[in-house]
């Protein structure tokens, strides 16, 4: 062996060891990944049952962590694509954080929407947080939801997160107390709440109105929650925010409550939509 080999026989056993070493280090060399998008993504036999994934580019199972967008409706309507919007601002201020987009089971005349809908995210969580390593990221997750969505999520943290696996919820315009006596005085919630809730799915006698209002469900392990509400909403009122935010308060709970003038979050002024934005990108970066 003429000196120029043996060189470079040296050369390859030394690479060959600082890899393996590198390796029982957990430093092993990472693959630049590109960003991918997967589409209605099944997570169950219902047409409903399926969620978009955005994956960014770089992502990694030790740093990339994942936001979860929860669209509104009524708990009967709405669609995940009411939601892309917001997909695209998040990929363009936090290009770094995976999302996914999802569908839930929408109640109808046979089908009920509690506590299935609560399910359906405890599903996407677990689906998402087994293929982790194949997706190349970290099992953790923030929650922003709006208007129903925003009452799922933070329902989900604060009654079924079992493994605080979400570190914050965001909830523009969500329902939090069906006891308010705004309620009692605009609407027949009794009656609307019944229709939503599949009664042999909870223990007889349960009060509803108290089960689905997720001020009942605060305790210290809720994640931080920032919650956005207007002066004249006509369907969820502002008391909603600030009845949260003084239970939140109680257990040191860490919270942003931002009430703007004007209605369902259709009309408030760019300001207060900016505001809001920045807010949530705040919760992001802190908490997430």
């Amino acid at each position: 062996m003429n000196k120029l080999n043996l060189i470079f026989h040296i050369f390859i056993f030394l690479f060959a060891f600082h890899s393996c070493s590198d390796s029982d280090d957990g430093n092993e060399i990472q693959i630049f990944l590109e960003a991918e998008t997967h589409l209605n993504i099944s997570y169950g036999s219902h047409p409903h049952q399926v969620y978009d994934l955005y994956l960014p580019a770089g992502r990694s199972s030790s740093h990339t962590k994942l936001i979860l967008l929860i669209h509104g409706g009524g708990w009967t309507g709405g669609d995940k694509n009411d939601m892309n919007g917001t997909v695209a601002i998040l990929q363009s201020l936090h290009p770094e954080y995976a999302i996914a987009n999802v569908n839930y089971i929408l109640a109808d005349a046979n089908q009920y929407a509690f506590p299935y809908q609560f399910q359906d995210l405890r599903t996407i969580i677990e689906k998402i947080s087994s293929e982790s390593q194949e997706l190349n990221i970290k099992p953790e997750f923030g929650m922003i939801g709006v208007i129903a969505g925003g009452h799922l999520a933070m329902m989900y943290d604060y009654k079924y997160d079992i493994e605080n696996k979400v570190k914050f919820v965001t909830s523009i315009v969500g329902p939090t107390d069906f006891n308010d006596s705004f309620y009692n005085e605009n609407f027949e919630i009794p009656i609307i709440i019944q229709l939503l809730v599949d009664p042999e799915a909870y223990p007889e006698g349960t009060d509803f109105l108290t089960e689905l209002s997720p001020i009942t469900h605060v305790s210290n392990s809720s994640s931080p929650t920032a919650m956005f509400f207007g002066d004249q909403d006509p369907l969820v009122p502002a008391s909603n925010g600030s009845n949260m935010q003084e239970k939140l308060n109680q257990f040191d709970v860490n919270n942003t409550l931002k009430i703007y003038n004007g209605g369902h979050g259709d009309n408030w002024t760019y300001e207060d939509v900016m505001e809001m934005q920045s807010i949530i990108s705040q919760y992001i970066q802190t908490y997430l």
